[in-house]
């Protein structure tokens, strides 16, 4: 199987220091979610804009994640508003020249 990078924005309603206080609160439930192989954490604090770019061994691992209560937890949360979920396949010969942090699964 293939795997596949989720790309997700949202807008929050907190301080940056309360927002970065929640990531923080709930990483090691991301850090523990099945065929995710990692999750870089991003903020535009210009824009009240949060995000973060996943890679998920397969789609299936993607899919189960997206449908899952930690998921609908952040989802449902009053803060955060505006979800933008995308999900792309990697080109992976350009990837590995410039470093990217794949692992040996990756079709070459």
């Amino acid at each position: 199987m293939t795997q596949k990078i989720l790309i997700t924005k949202f807008n929050y309603n907190l301080s940056h220091a309360e927002l970065r206080d929640l990531l923080l609160t709930v990483a090691g439930d991301f850090a523990a979610v099945p065929g995710c192989l990692w999750k870089i954490w991003l903020i535009d604090e210009g824009k009240n804009e949060g995000g973060a770019v996943y890679l998920f061994n397969n789609n299936d691992a993607l899919e189960a994640f997206k449908a899952s209560p930690l998921v609908q937890s952040v989802m449902s949360h009053p803060a955060l508003s505006n979800f933008d979920f995308r999900i792309t396949d990697i080109v992976a010969q350009p990837s590995v020249v410039t470093r990217a942090p794949l692992t040996a699964a990756v079709t070459i």
